[in-house]
């Protein structure tokens, strides 16, 4: 929509430490609980909770256990943002 994506995500474990410098995203909790690290705390949420990361905070998504989650960004956003490895995934992949 408008250049934005609305991405289903399940997660389970630690994702990396990243920062997106040119947009914020929104995560969307579906089903289950998830902690977003920041440099100094974190958020948790549940089910129906939504939070904003702010463009350009480091943070570092993590679910104990499996966790449905739907992002909101722009189009092309690097999942990873600047920290690049195995978890980066492709853009615009249906599965």
């Amino acid at each position: 929509m408008n250049d934005y994506q609305f991405i289903l995500v399940k997660v389970k474990g630690n994702f990396v430490w990243h920062t997106h410098h040119e947009t914020d995203e929104v995560f969307i909790v579906l089903e289950g609980a998830i902690s977003i690290a920041f440099i100094d705390g974190e958020v948790r949420l549940s089910k129906g909770e939504m939070y904003v990361v702010p463009k350009g905070v480091e943070h570092k998504p993590y679910a104990e256990e499996e966790c449905h989650i739907m992002l909101i960004e722009p189009r092309g956003v690097v999942n990873t943002g600047d920290s690049r490895g195995e978890l980066t995934a492709h853009n615009d992949v249906w599965i």
